[in-house]
């Protein structure tokens, strides 16, 4: 069948299964609702929440390390983002630090110029700090979606999630600044289920949960123990009404028990494990491979 431009809600008609499938293409897509548009990116939201199918949104920074050693602006950021979205990638983050150590300034409007032109229906999701430089972009630019990240200038990586109720009332009214852009708030978390009406009640649309103490634990005889504090996070997050993502060194060997476990992720954000697999893989194959991890979270197991 052929997906209108415009669709009414409810989702009755066109099936979810039809929805999925223009969802992953390339054709821009709006819902309208009580004479309000939804971009296609709350659409794969909608659908995630419906379908329990997770979204892969590439992170592209470790391209721009690379890129930096050299003054010859290869490999380039945005062929990267371009290759990645082309395979399959519902989206493209960035976290711009202060020192420009990956991602520069000239890239993350490139980057915002490109998926506006080229990719409309996409999701374009600025990372950082917001008492660093992060909400400058965020002003400037209005992407889909930002994630608000508690990091020192000076960190090699994230390592935490923001503490609540100590950062409650710093974090409210950028939340509401970036809700008046129009801008999705994602706030990076450990996973701590006492913590998840807190951030609800700032305003934060999702969590994105920090996921290295998984990754940490995967596959030894302690992973389970590492991932039920995240199934019970995440579970803590849907009673609240807020969306989850999730993030930080997943691959394609944890991500699809991750994926089975946690209850509801919409969408997964994966950058250093997934260039280095590009590195030998290619953009295309390996953007491909992590669609596969993810599709064998939601297809039943086959009985031996």
């Amino acid at each position: 069948m052929s997906i209108q431009k415009e669709l009414p809600l409810p989702l009755s008609a066109p099936s979810l299964p039809d929805l999925a499938a223009a969802v992953a293409g390339d054709e821009p897509l709006k819902v309208v609702a009580a004479d309000a548009t939804l971009p296609a990116a709350e659409l794969a939201a909608i659908l995630g929440q419906t379908t329990g199918r997770t979204v892969l949104s590439v992170n592209v920074n470790k391209v721009a390390l690379l890129r930096n050693t050299r003054q010859l602006g290869i490999p380039s950021v945005l062929r990267a983002a371009h290759l990645c979205l082309m395979a399959g990638a519902r989206g493209i983050t960035v976290h711009p630090r202060p020192d420009e150590r990956h991602i520069k300034r000239h890239d993350v409007y490139e980057l915002s110029a490109m998926m506006i032109a080229d990719w409309p229906g996409r999701e374009f999701n600025i990372e950082g700090n917001p008492f660093h430089n992060l909400m400058e972009f965020v002003r400037e630019l209005r992407p889909d979606q930002c994630t608000f990240v508690p990091d020192s200038e000076d960190q090699s990586t994230s390592d935490h999630g923001w503490s609540f109720p100590a950062d409650a009332e710093r974090l409210r009214p950028l939340i509401a600044e970036a809700h008046a852009l129009g801008v999705r708030v994602s706030l990076f978390m450990d996973p701590l289920p006492e913590a998840m009406a807190a951030v609800k009640a700032v305003g934060a649309d999702r969590v994105e949960f920090y996921t290295e103490t998984y990754a940490r634990a995967w596959p030894g005889l302690h992973k389970n123990e590492a991932l039920r504090p995240f199934v019970e996070s995440a579970q803590a997050a849907a009673l609240c009404g807020l969306g989850i993502n999730a993030g930080h060194d997943l691959n394609r060997d944890n991500l699809t028990e991750f994926l089975r476990e946690v209850p509801g992720v919409l969408e997964v954000s994966i950058g250093h494990a997934l260039i280095a697999d590009a590195l030998e893989l290619g953009y295309t194959a390996t953007v491909k491979d992590y669609l596969r991890c993810i599709d064998a979270a939601f297809t039943p197991a086959r009985d031996e």
